[in-house]
């Protein structure tokens, strides 16, 4: 009885956390600064509070030079999944970020051969055929968005290089001391950038209204730091397919979140409904197939 319990519980906070996701494009929406100074503060806020965690913890930081620079780099490709994903919101709107950001998959498929080395399966190529029709379908009924479009398939690119490449680290590696560097990899990056752009760090950087300020303390402690460690925690008792299988919701809740609070904003055309659909079973008839191999 209490091992069925602890599974429900487990379950339930599972789902809670890809909830968190979803949620995380409507904070977005809500944030009314540019994709980049919202990444960058979701970066930096993030970071600290996952070294208080670390220091709480007592995890040891240290790593080679040379492992240091492969976190940084990480990092620089997390920093540019989130600000495409952003982007891809402010110039479409959460519902076209989140359906673009459901080819990840396919993208994974293509990506993750190239790591382990290993060639691309047949069934893989065919489910890649069928993303690109949902794609088609979406591009063809909402081609206004075309730019926010975009921006979305290149943050679902940028996520799935990512999360190969976070694969190969965790093998050798704690999973917080990686997201901690690549946080701060993340946030020299755009620093950087931010540096040369004209009116980069200007005072309006700085300037933010108190709703942003929320909105960002509760992306960067609720929706990252936290959603990070606990989906750590939660693969010790649930399978990793469980988990990848339950993430694919993510667009699902994230979508209907959007339509619940942004309303007209957020209610597509029928052929973008059939599109998304196309892409979210596909993801999830890849992820069996995985299972079954």
């Amino acid at each position: 009885m209490l091992e069925q319990s602890n599974k429900l519980r487990n379950n339930l906070h599972l789902h809670f956390l890809v909830f968190i996701a979803g949620f995380t494009a409507i904070l977005g929406e809500l944030i009314s600064i540019e994709a980049i100074p919202l990444v960058w503060y979701r970066m930096l806020i993030a970071g600290v509070l996952m070294f208080i965690y670390i220091k709480i913890t007592k995890i040891n930081t240290k790593v080679s030079y040379s492992v240091l620079l492969k976190f940084f780099i990480a990092g620089i490709i997390i920093a540019l999944h989130w600000i495409t994903f952003f982007a891809s919101i402010k110039e479409a709107n959460v519902s076209i970020a989140l359906a673009m950001f459901s080819t990840g998959a396919f993208f994974a498929s293509l990506i993750e051969p190239i790591f382990y080395k290993r060639k691309i399966d047949r069934y893989e190529i065919l489910f890649g055929l069928m993303v690109s029709i949902g794609v088609y379908i979406i591009l063809d009924s909402e081609i206004k968005y075309l730019t926010g479009i975009l921006l979305g398939i290149s943050s679902a690119f940028f996520s799935s290089l990512f999360a190969v490449i976070n694969g190969k680290f965790v093998e050798k590696h704690n999973a917080s001391i990686i997201s901690f560097y690549e946080f701060i990899g993340g946030v020299l990056f755009i620093s950087i950038y931010l540096l040369f752009a004209n009116d980069g760090f200007s005072q309006e950087f700085f300037k933010l209204n108190s709703k942003d300020w929320i909105y960002i303390l509760i992306l960067a402690s609720i929706c990252t730091a936290y959603a990070f460690i606990a989906s750590v925690h939660i693969m010790k008792y649930i399978s990793p397919f469980t988990v990848m299988l339950t993430y694919n919701l993510e667009p699902v809740y994230g979508i209907i979140l959007a339509i619940l609070i942004f309303g007209n904003n957020e209610i597509m055309s029928a052929n973008f409904y059939y599109g998304a659909i196309l892409i979210l079973l596909t993801i999830i008839m890849n992820a069996i197939f995985k299972l079954k191999r």
